[in-house]
């Protein structure tokens, strides 16, 4: 019987052939879909869980309530990873990483071993304990672990980059030098695997020594700053709960409060009433850090970190879509009841039961579900490069996986019977008798069913649309936003600080070429990836009584304000003639609001014991995401000279960039020149929401195909249905065009519906999103217009084309049977 099932099954599928290529393809499209996210899921699902001990690491994480909002951060104090080894038994191990790029060492490098001449730029370098690597249990290719990063100024290396420097050697005992500073070596202490891709620690490849590291006397030792983001390893046992209210009330109280009363902070007791300390399981880092405020600061230990919303979103996409595919598959199936109820009707006459047609009905469905399997696989392997671009992952599929191909037949399996069950139950259930007397033309009747799911269909779609719409114009103001700077036409040259003494003459070289406007040296740039220094301020003489304002504290030059095309609103920038202005600071209109300074020039502002004048206040700028508010700024000179910002003002800017080079080249002839645009980094800081859009685009129009491979059936169908009906009309004298509008307008009356019901849910889905920017745009009632527009010009061009074929027919051929 099986064997005649699958002859029947095959039969009607060669019968059919457009019916089948639009159920087999729409299937198709759902399931390589469905299989291209559930990739990126598992993906996503799978950080950090190769450690050997993961169960038990934990990162620490701050909370603080602060007016009314709810703030979370990853640094702090140097002694505290000692203070929890001393005072809390559950804790086995901790170690500190220290990623910060305002520290030397950290961020990015320009890395030569010491018998080579010429450095190569490296990203990738934190500050690490060795217990660190005691925790993580690291492989290590070359060098004993429990000893690589015991001693100062020892480096580990990930194999990768040991391939790159010491090709075919061991090179532990190796010297490394950076930014050509030949006063301070790193011997290489060991050389470790490359950290997996799924590691949020994955891009680090320069693991730096924090033995003996003391970045100014007593820092070590010091509770008022927080640099250093720690990670432990838990006995086994550990009640988390339990033991995060103990290391709160441990840490706060024993540590923290002692240390700010003695610095003469009188809102001590205030400031940490709402503050508490929580424990980050290792494999919940990469997708629950999203509203970690260090995150957003640059200050991340390791890659950029997914979103668990990110994965309930395409989760929920995919099931919609393989949702629109199964539907197509049920809406077909039901509407051509009429012409499979004779076939129904005589082999229930001849004896068939009822259960021997609906497993034939589920064998159909089962073909058509491992066919469709067969080709979305291939479809997914086809459009794999295109969604790893998208989705800016290195995703494969496993072939080799045991697991594979079982899923892969299972899921078949379920989504056949699934899609098949209606589909069988209600074909099976046609009286024979109604049948054979022709009584039966439920094929041909309006569906609750099926109009619902169609109304399912094109409102998901409608749905795709807005947020495609949306998505986009948030990306167009953002990019365009007019920010209180110009980050047209800067270049910014990197690693600028192996020109050691020499930057300053290498500044007055480059002011010299005709289409250089002004040029400055800083390594503070309103751009993410650039050095930040949190730091708290007070009006002079309130350190005791107020509470200090956040906010950021810049190194810059004379010439800053001017290349950044900043505007001063107050006071005057810094000059060059006046000795007096190294002391000075200027602060912007955030930082002179919050400190309640209605006339700031010539006022007093301190920083824990310094105070500086204020001599200016520059107009409010977007230094940090678009995401976040402007907050208080603090500049002042100094040296930071990694990166060269050069304002130029030219049309042909190869040639600008080619005097550049040349200029370069005489200060640093074995240093290549290695640039950047202001513009293209702003733009960079966006990768995420650029990807968004991408990703929703592709999905709203593979959702938009499947519907109307769906609508495009059932309208050929409802077509072949009224044929007799289209050919009395047209014997009666309709036009084709009544008749194209008649055979329209049922099919538009439910885009409509979907509209109605797909604008609200648009709405509140994108109103959500849009909260996690400060700064964006209003869901204007136009985008609506535009989606629902679209989807019934969609709708009705898909169903035209049966429509107008329909009513161009002769009557003759359709009613010469009556």
């Amino acid at each position: 019987m099986l064997r005649n099932y699958f002859k029947i099954a095959i039969r009607q599928l060669r019968k059919q052939k457009m019916y089948s290529a639009v159920k087999t393809g729409g299937f198709a499209m759902g399931i390589a879909a469905c299989l291209l996210i559930a990739l990126y899921i598992k993906e996503e699902l799978s950080y950090d869980k190769s450690y050997p001990d993961a169960a038990r690491i934990y990162r620490v994480v701050g909370w603080a309530t602060e007016n009314g909002t709810e703030e979370k951060w990853l640094s702090f104090p140097a002694p505290m990873t000692g203070a929890m080894l001393k005072d809390f038994p559950e804790v086995e191990k901790a170690g500190r990483l220290m990623p910060n790029n305002l520290f030397p060492g950290a961020g990015s490098n320009e890395v030569r071993p010491a018998d080579k001449e010429v450095s190569t730029h490296e990203d990738g370098f934190t500050y690490a304990d060795q217990s660190v690597l005691d925790i993580l249990k690291i492989p290590m290719v070359y060098g004993d672990r429990a000893h690589a990063l015991q001693e100062p100024n020892t480096v580990v290396i990930s194999k990768s980059k040991a391939d790159k420097y010491f090709p075919n050697q061991d090179p532990v005992g190796k010297i490394l030098f950076l930014n050509n500073d030949k006063s301070k070596a790193y011997k290489i202490g060991g050389v470790m695997q490359d950290l997996p891709a799924n590691s949020h620690l994955n891009k680090f490849n320069f693991l730096l020594s924090l033995a003996g590291i003391e970045w100014w006397p007593g820092e070590q030792s010091s509770w008022d700053a927080n640099n250093y983001i720690d990670y432990i390893l838990l006995r086994p046992g550990t009640n988390i709960a339990r033991f995060e209210k103990k290391l709160t009330t441990g840490i706060l109280q024993n540590y923290y409060l002692p240390s700010m009363l003695k610095s003469g902070d009188k809102n001590a007791e205030k400031e940490l009433a709402s503050a508490s300390l929580h424990l980050q399981l290792i494999s919940d880092i990469n997708l629950y850090s999203s509203d970690i405020k260090s995150y957003a600061a640059n200050l991340q230990d390791g890659s950029s970190q997914g979103d668990i919303r990110f994965i309930w979103l395409f989760g929920a996409i995919a099931c919609f879509i393989l949702m629109i595919a199964c539907i197509n598959f049920i809406n077909l199936s039901t509407a051509k009841s009429a012409n499979r109820a004779k076939e129904v009707g005589l082999r229930k006459v001849i004896g068939s039961r009822r259960n021997s047609l609906i497993k034939q009905f589920l064998t159909e469905s089962l073909l058509y579900s491992f066919l469709s399997f067969a080709l979305g696989i291939v479809l997914a392997w086809a459009l794999l490069p295109y969604f790893n671009m998208l989705s800016d992952k290195s995703l494969t599929i496993p072939w080799t996986a045991w697991w594979l191909i079982p899923i892969m037949v299972l899921s078949a399996t379920v989504i056949g019977l699934m899609a098949g069950i209606y589909p069988a139950f209600y074909l099976s259930s046609f009286q024979p008798i109604q049948v054979l007397k022709g009584q039966l033309s439920r094929g041909s009747k309006n569906s609750i069913l099926r109009n619902g799911l169609v109304i399912f269909q094109f409102s998901t779609s409608i749905v795709l649309i807005v947020s495609t719409v949306v998505v986009y114009s948030q990306m167009h103001f953002i990019l365009n936003k007019k920010l209180g700077y110009n980050k047209e036409q800067v270049l910014m040259l990197e690693g600028a600080n192996t020109l050691g003494a020499s930057v300053s003459s290498f500044k007055t070289a480059l002011l010299k070429l005709p289409a250089v406007q002004s040029v400055s040296v800083s390594d503070f740039l309103p751009i993410a990836g650039t050095k930040r220094n949190g730091n708290s301020f007070w009006n002079e003489g309130k350190q005791h009584t107020d509470i200090g304002i956040d906010c950021q504290f810049w190194v810059v030059d004379n010439d800053y304000i001017k290349t950044m095309g900043m505007k001063m609103v107050a006071g005057r920038n810094f000059s060059p003639g006046m000795q007096t202005d190294s002391q000075a600071v200027i602060i912007n209109q955030t930082l002179a609001e919050k400190l309640n300074l209605k006339d700031p020039i010539g006022k007093r502002i301190a920083n824990g014991g310094a105070t500086f004048p204020v001599i200016g206040v520059v107009q409010d700028f977007n230094f940090e995401s678009l995401r976040d508010p402007v907050g208080g700024l603090v500049m002042h000179l100094g040296s930071s000279p990694s990166i060269v910002s050069v304002k130029i003002n030219t049309g042909d800017m190869s040639h600008t960039i080619a005097s550049i080079a040349s200029v370069w080249k005489n200060f640093s002839p074995g240093q290549p020149m290695r640039y950047r645009f202001l513009d293209e980094s702003f733009a960079a800081m966006y990768a995420d929401v650029q990807r968004m859009a991408g990703i929703f685009t592709s999905f709203a129009v593979l959702a938009v195909i499947i519907a109307c491979l769906g609508l495009f059936g059932l309208s050929a169908f409802m077509a072949e249905q009224r044929s007799k009906e289209i050919g009395v009309r047209k014997v009666l004298g309709a036009t084709a065009s009544s008749i194209t509008a008649l055979m329209s307008k049922d099919f538009l009356k439910l885009v409509i519906i979907a509209i109605l019901i797909a604008s609200p849910i648009a709405w509140w889905a994108m109103s959500k999103w849009l909260q996690d920017f400060a700064y964006r745009v209003p869901i204007d009632w136009w985008i609506f217009v535009l989606a629902g527009g679209t989807a019934v010009v969609i709708a009705l061009f898909t169903v035209s084309f049966q429509s107008v074929k329909a009513a161009m027919s002769n009557p003759v051929d359709s009613l010469r049977s009556e």
